[in-house]
């Protein structure tokens, strides 16, 4: 709403002889919706910047998120730590993941909703300025803005459909005064991905002038030059992710378009999607520092990793059914494993010299994980969790930065092709095309030290003899998993702490988080009361009957 003084202009009638009448003055210093959206220059700066807002509300340069509660409920981190809800909602039996008015961690709870939100306004509104017949100076400078806007739009909206039961959706055909009706995470999805297929379309459509693709350089920041071409990979890399991942159980999982998720896939990033960070402009990403600290916030539970584990140990971990038994006495986690992407060595010593941090600014080479010092062991909370491993894959830019930078300045991947093709090899198994998801999926495990999968079916157990790679749980029993199970564990390791949750994404997809964990988070209560429904305000997750949004038990009988 325009920001006026009115003057009643009856009070200066003797001296001017006006009539009763309102005099209407416009503050330049409060500048409104017509007025910021009035100038292309201003618009494209606008819209120019709302990458780096879907990113800040997505990543932050705040470590208040839902990422934290997200990534403990899915064993991909493990933290006592009640900062922003981890160690409130760690514990088995599971808890709600509380809404309640006041709750302690709702200031978690509604970042990512809100300023998703606000991306998908300030988009939709670009929109229907141009809509209404903005233009920034040529067909293909206009077209490059739409495809922009509809990209972020479907970021936006996928993300909060990925996450939260329910949300509104904004369009560009809505008012700036409408705040939309709350629609389920299907509705929500089918948009974001009819957005992405806007924004395919407008790419793809050029346009006659100058100032079409590439996009500049500050929209998404990265060593990628985003002509429409990589643009468009982009958006279907990303559209690719959100076909699978909005299930919220095997079945929903089972259901998903596999044929556009492979289509998508292969059509997708050919190679790491970087953003180039920086602790002063963003983007940030807080939360890989936190992880990267280590301490109490963070190590790895050994339920996910211990499946590359020869040495018998993660067997003897399985038998004791600590989940059941969260008190059982049981020392930290130790594992040898022919997977190069942890540490090497036969005992705790040599595996702690094979990684020894700091690492140099290159990284610390092909180990994603190292064996902790000794002395460092964090022996809180339940046993389930206590592991000897650290996530390390980060840790030199975490430190030290990229060459020639400094700490926490440089280029981080946000999607992998790993990632991508994990995707692609999922989608090809569901549709038999065994031999198809082997080729993906031995590109990392062979890398890796790992043999090759050569039994081209859905059943065969992987390679490896009692050396296999991974042993899948059963209750208190491990054996040699099949190729979906090695895709599941490729996916992981690769993808574990490069993007928002994808162990809770993927894990709940699966079946593979415990009983009773809350797949999703309710609308914020704040969101509910301002549309009238204090009365029906709730909370999702808890182990018992009736919950809403909750895990069943999978087939690793968690």
């Amino acid at each position: 709403m325009t920001i006026r003084s009115f003057i009643r202009c009856g009070v200066l009638a003797g001296a001017v002889g006006l009539g009763a009448c309102d005099l209407v003055v416009t503050n330049p210093n409060n500048p409104d919706t017509e007025r910021v959206l009035a100038r292309p220059s201003d618009v494209e700066a606008l819209l120019g910047g709302q990458y780096l807002r879907w990113h800040i509300g997505t990543y932050g340069n705040s470590i208040s998120s839902i990422l934290g509660m997200a990534n403990v409920l899915s064993f991909e981190n493990y933290s006592t730590l009640a900062n922003n809800g981890q160690g409130q909602v760690i514990s088995i039996p599971r808890p709600i993941l509380n809404n309640a008015i006041g709750n302690g961690f709702a200031a978690e709870h509604r970042r990512n909703y809100f300023i998703q939100s606000e991306v998908t306004r300030i988009a939709s509104t670009v929109m229907a300025q141009l809509d209404a017949g903005l233009t920034l100076g040529s067909e293909a400078q206009d077209n490059r803005a739409r495809a922009f806007a509809q990209f972020v739009r479907g970021l936006s909206l996928g993300y909060l459909a990925l996450f939260y039961d329910s949300a509104a959706v904004v369009t560009p055909e809505m008012t700036t005064e409408d705040p939309g009706e709350l629609d389920g995470y299907q509705g929500v999805m089918a948009a974001a991905l009819d957005a992405l297929q806007k924004s395919i379309d407008l790419a793809s459509a050029g346009g006659a002038g100058s100032n079409g693709f590439p996009l500049p350089g500050t929209w998404i920041p990265g060593p990628t030059v985003m002509s429409s071409a990589e643009f468009v990979r982009l958006a279907r890399s990303y559209r690719a992710r959100f076909r699978a991942n909005v299930a919220r159980n095997p079945a929903e999982r089972a259901a998903v378009d596999w044929d556009a998720v492979i289509a998508d896939a292969q059509n997708g990033i050919t190679a790491d999607h970087e953003n180039e960070m920086s602790t002063t402009t963003g983007p940030f990403f807080q939360w890989i520092r936190q992880w990267n600290g280590f301490g109490l916030w963070h190590q790895m539970s050994p339920l996910v990793i211990g499946m590359a584990d020869k040495s018998g140990s993660y067997a003897e971990y399985t038998a004791q059914n600590l989940l059941q038994n969260p008190n059982a006495s049981v020392g930290p986690f130790f594992m040898i494993t022919d997977d190069l992407r942890f540490p090497q060595g036969a005992d705790r010593a040599e595996q702690q010299a094979d990684v020894a941090l700091p690492c140099p600014q290159t990284g610390c080479g092909q180990r994603y994980f190292r064996n902790r010092p000794t002395g460092n062991d964090q022996l809180t909370g339940a046993a389930w969790g206590w592991s000897q491993y650290d996530n390390v894959r980060f840790h030199s830019w975490h430190q030290l930065g990229d060459p020639g930078k400094t700490a926490g300045n440089g280029l981080l991947p946000f999607f992998t092709k790993a990632e991508l093709d994990m995707l692609e090899a999922e989608g090809h198994i569901r549709k038999s095309n065994f031999a198809a998801a082997a080729v993906l999926i031995n590109k990392t495990r062979t890398a890796n030290g790992l043999a090759a999968i050569t039994a081209l079916d859905g059943t065969s157990p992987v390679p490896g003899g009692d050396a296999c790679v991974p042993k899948v749980p059963s209750g208190t029993t491990v054996s040699c998993g099949n190729m979906m199970e090695a895709m599941k564990y490729e996916k992981r390791i690769e993808t574990n702490m490069t993007h928002f949750a994808p162990w809770f994404l993927d894990g709940r997809g699966w079946g593979d988080i415990a009983e009773g964990t809350g797949i999703c988070w309710a609308p914020p209560y704040e969101d509910l009361q301002a549309r009238g429904r204090s009365a029906t305000i709730y909370s999702t997750g808890g182990a018992g009957a009736g919950n809403t949004c909750t895990a069943a038990k999978g087939a690793y009988g968690w």
